[in-house]
């Protein structure tokens, strides 16, 4: 097989564990994931699957890495150049939202990695910066709408804010259709009302 045709077929065959495992710590979690269980269900054997990563610790790591940049893009579409001070609350709510649901939506078992407490250290550390980042992001917001809102009350609502989405997270993405649509209205619904508050 000519070199450019095998490290293409690498590529997919490592794209494939990597999209198996993140299906896999969606459905089960990240402890209750094997190498084995891995290899099943990107189609190959567990030999095949060792010829790429050494352990489920390196699998996860690549993950993780891919994840994190996947996150820094939604965070750019979600915390771009839009004038936030001349948007309706609603409209910035929506456009900050809607890059996060979409990008949780679209890998389920992201929280396994970034959100478990019993996962190797190293392994999250990559996401941490940018999940810190949010709640500096939405305190500037909020101070470019309400200047005169001291910085400590600032970070205080940015930081409830966050953990209002956080919260409601797990049940959006676990929802489906309608009712996804519904759980999604409803938190920008109580954001809105929240950060209403905030900017009197």
């Amino acid at each position: 097989m000519p070199p450019v045709r095998r490290q293409a077929r690498g590529e997919r065959r490592i794209a494939d564990v990597l999209d198996a495992t993140l299906a896999l710590f969606a459905e089960v979690g990240y402890e209750k994931t094997s190498t084995n269980a891995i290899a099943a269900r990107a189609g190959m054997s567990p030999g095949s699957l060792y010829q790429y990563f050494p352990n489920k610790e390196a699998i996860a790591e690549a993950l993780s890495q891919r994840l994190v940049e996947e996150l820094r893009a939604a965070h750019t579409t979600a915390f771009g150049e839009a004038d936030v001070t001349g948007l309706p609350l609603a409209e910035l709510i929506s456009r900050v939202v809607d890059p996060l649901v979409a990008f949780n939506v679209a890998h389920p078992g992201a929280k396994a990695l970034f959100g478990n407490a019993a996962m190797p250290a190293a392994l999250a550390a990559g996401s941490r910066p940018l999940q810190s980042a949010v709640t500096g992001r939405v305190a500037a917001i909020i101070r470019a709408r309400s200047p005169e809102l001291p910085l400590p009350d600032a970070e205080r609502t940015a930081m409830v804010a966050v953990q209002i989405v956080a919260a409601l997270m797990g049940p959006i993405v676990a929802a489906e259709g309608d009712e996804r649509a519904a759980l999604i209205a409803e938190l920008k619904r109580a954001l809105v009302g929240y950060l209403e508050s905030a900017e009197r």
